[in-house]
């Protein structure tokens, strides 16, 4: 009996062979995985395992280490940056098949879902009983609740309601020896490290995600919207700090630079200056209160009140995206940079990064945004597109749009990714952000966990 025998008498129905499920699930939306298929290069895996429960999952697992074969763990695949790439010897193993709400606690205010539930499918479920996740990506109608986990993700929100490690409550996994892990789920816990940090950013290399625990938020009164202009993002970033650093938290907290205001807002907001954007909600009163704190601040630094239909217009329009390939077909090579860094170093990290990115021949746009922010710091979002003559030139310029970018980020001290993980496309730079000793750890535990490298290989750790 083959291994695929054996794997179809353990799954049935949730084993798929055929060509188009191997197709579609077998990448992410990386940029340079999208290119491959848009070029009839795409490689599909040999099956996709798509089980219905958590112990079909880790019998899949413990199949696939007797047999020696990598396993791909998979989401909903809104992942950009190369987390999802199979090879034509693996098993993809969809989380799909394990969706939906297990269970709401209204006292507690927590609830359950499988790790391939939906983002907008869970946050619409509790919202029916009065509450929020508050996670709010822009991937949240194609992103699963496991992906979050496993991503590290962050949502638009973030700066009110935390990244997903603030939201998350615990965990179930499938680890790589097909053993089942659940997290204590407590408040807080003084039980020796937090073994749910370990799963958490760890991009199916160390355990399949399969049941995630939210806390959850009261759903909040109807917020107040305001928008303000910069002269440009140095006097920009240096109003949203203080508005940060005392202890003001609007959800949404966004700047964008001249280019990016032109491109987004050109109706809105003078041309040549950058506007930020606020969304201010919580409990009854808060949001009046702090929208005229916030305003004052703006005001003290510069801004300028803008028309609050920017913020309107933002609203409308902030998850919609164009694919690569509509890029490809225009010509256009084009990708998204996240770092972050602390707001001494900011300013210069803007700077820096646009003017590497520019340097790049073909490049035509280098922009960038900051949409999270911290007591400490905040992240910067950068957006390129270059015009190669040559479609052979694709890639390469993308790569070295990649490594300008990466490059100025380790030469400012900035973390070299905020939110969408490391995948493949950073992994060469994972020694500079992590030491030695860190890359060290990192494969150690690796090691200990998944000694014949099956799980998601190639992805996170560096060779």
């Amino acid at each position: 009996m083959t291994f695929l025998d054996e794997l179809a008498g353990l799954l049935g129905d949730e084993l798929l062979l055929d060509d188009h499920a191997r197709h579609s699930q077998a990448r992410d939306t990386w940029s340079r995985s999208e290119f491959d298929q848009w070029q009839g290069r795409l490689v599909m895996p040999a099956a996709i395992a798509v089980p219905s429960t958590t112990e079909k999952l880790a019998e899949t697992v413990r199949l696939c280490r007797a047999h020696g074969v990598p396993m791909i763990p998979r989401g909903a695949g809104s992942g950009c940056v190369g987390g999802v790439l199979a090879s034509s010897d693996s098993v993809v193993i969809s989380t799909e098949g394990l969706s939906g709400l297990r269970w709401l606690d209204p006292v507690d205010g927590l609830a359950s879902f499988g790790a391939g539930t939906m983002g907008i499918d869970a946050e619409n479920q509790v919202r029916q009983d009065g509450f929020t996740i508050g996670h709010w990506p822009q991937s949240i109608e194609i992103s699963s609740v496991g992906g979050w986990v496993a991503t590290r993700a962050s949502g638009q929100y973030s700066t009110a309601y935390g990244n997903i490690e603030d939201i998350v409550y615990s965990v179930e996994a499938v680890l790589p020896d097909g053993s089942i892990y659940r997290s204590r789920p407590t408040p807080r816990a003084s039980a020796g490290p937090d073994l749910r940090q370990l799963l958490l950013g760890s991009e199916g290399t160390l355990g399949i995600i399969t049941e995630v625990t939210f806390s959850l938020r009261p759903l909040p009164e109807p917020g107040v919207r305001q928008a303000f202009h910069f002269q440009d993002m140095t006097a920009g970033l240096d109003a949203i700090r203080s508005v940060i650093v005392p202890g003001w938290r609007p959800p949404v907290v966004r700047l964008y630079d001249a280019g990016e205001t032109r491109r987004h807002f050109r109706d809105h907001v003078p041309k040549g200056r950058c506007v930020a954007i606020f969304l201010h909600e919580g409990p009854p009163g808060h949001a009046a209160l702090e929208a005229s704190a916030v305003a004052e601040l703006c005001r003290t630094g510069g801004g300028e009140q803008a028309d609050p239909g920017a913020v309107d217009h933002w609203f409308e329009h902030r998850n919609t995206v164009p694919t690569w390939t509509e890029l490809f077909e225009q010509g256009l090579v084009a990708d998204t940079i996240e770092v972050a860094t602390g707001w001494r170093h900011l300013a210069r990290l803007y700077k820096a990064t646009i003017e590497a990115i520019k340097a790049v021949p073909t490049v035509v746009s280098a922009t960038a945004h900051t949409s999270h922010a911290y007591r400490s710091g905040a992240n910067l979002y950068f957006t390129f597109a270059a015009q190669p003559s040559d479609p052979q030139e694709y890639v390469s310029v993308y790569d070295a749009c990649w490594a300008a970018a990466m490059q100025a980020a380790i030469d400012c001290g900035a973390g070299i990714s905020h939110h969408h993980g490391i995948g493949r496309v950073r992994r060469p730079w994972m020694a500079d952000e992590l030491g030695d000793a860190g890359v060290g750890l990192l494969r150690a535990v690796k090691a200990a966990l998944d000694p014949d490298n099956l799980m998601n290989p190639g992805v996170l750790i560096p060779d």
